[in-house]
């Protein structure tokens, strides 16, 4: 399920922005795996570490070994709790 960024506030996307900002430590405007581990940690500390490699994949929609800000957008509108 795809989640519309139409049915989102400007306010609301600029707020998951700024999130998304926060954990893409080194601001290449991507999230990668190690960015992942320690927004998991923040988020959902009791995530098993089995979850986090097959959780990256499913959010990394273009399997380029990042997440950028679109993924990471529908991934938060989503589901990001379900970790």
């Amino acid at each position: 399920m795809q989640v519309s960024t139409e049915t989102l506030t400007e306010q609301r996307i600029a707020e998951i922005k700024n999130d998304f900002e926060f954990f893409d430590r080194d601001g290449n405007g991507q999230i990668d795996i190690a960015e992942f581990i320690e927004l998991l940690t923040v988020l959902a500390p009791k995530t098993k570490a089995s979850h986090v490699e097959e959780g990256f994949k499913l959010i990394d929609k273009n399997n380029d070994g990042f997440i950028d800000f679109a993924e990471f957008l529908e991934w938060w509108q989503q589901c990001w709790w379900e970790y």
